[in-house]
């Protein structure tokens, strides 16, 4: 789990600076929009709060999902589900093969997951946070229209 610090220093970046449209936000189009992110798994699934309380964003569909009403909440549903909620096993798992995940970076499937890429260390990679939520911005325009189950051939974008 990685809540973001107010101020961005050195390579840690802050909440104000995550939260500008312009870092990676605007490459969702208006999905990601409407919300203040604070604070993210281990694979970069983001946590943020929206107008009627915390929900989940998922990088991949960038899709929103309710959490919790307030922020005590939120802090009780990490504690009690903390193994699915911030990625822990698998980022364990990960760090004793590769060692400790650097600042400002995260964990992010190979395939991804939601196109059935396995919760496996081995299909993990280490990437830099905002070039990671970039590009699975992309996998997320590509697919939001497409209805569950369905094939999906993806098109690769270099979106630095």
């Amino acid at each position: 789990m990685h809540v973001f610090p107010f101020e961005t220093v050195g390579e840690e970046i802050g909440v104000v600076a995550w939260n500008d449209n312009r870092l990676w936000i605007d490459c969702y189009d208006d999905h990601a929009r409407n919300a203040f992110f604070f604070a993210e798994d281990v694979f970069g699934g983001q946590f943020c709060i929206k107008q009627d309380g915390i929900y989940t964003f998922d990088p991949e569909t960038g899709s929103f999902d309710y959490l919790a009403p307030d922020i005590n909440e939120w802090c009780k549903q990490i504690l009690e589900d903390y193994q699915v909620l911030t990625g822990y096993p698998l980022a364990n798992a990960w760090q004793k093969k590769h060692g400790p995940i650097p600042v400002g970076y995260r964990l992010v499937p190979k395939v991804p997951f939601v196109a059935g890429g396995e919760y496996e260390p081995d299909n993990l990679y280490l990437e830099k946070s905002t070039v990671a939520m970039k590009a699975r911005s992309n996998i997320a325009l590509q697919i939001r229209d497409v209805p569950e189950g369905s094939n999906i051939q993806l098109r690769l974008i270099d979106r630095d």
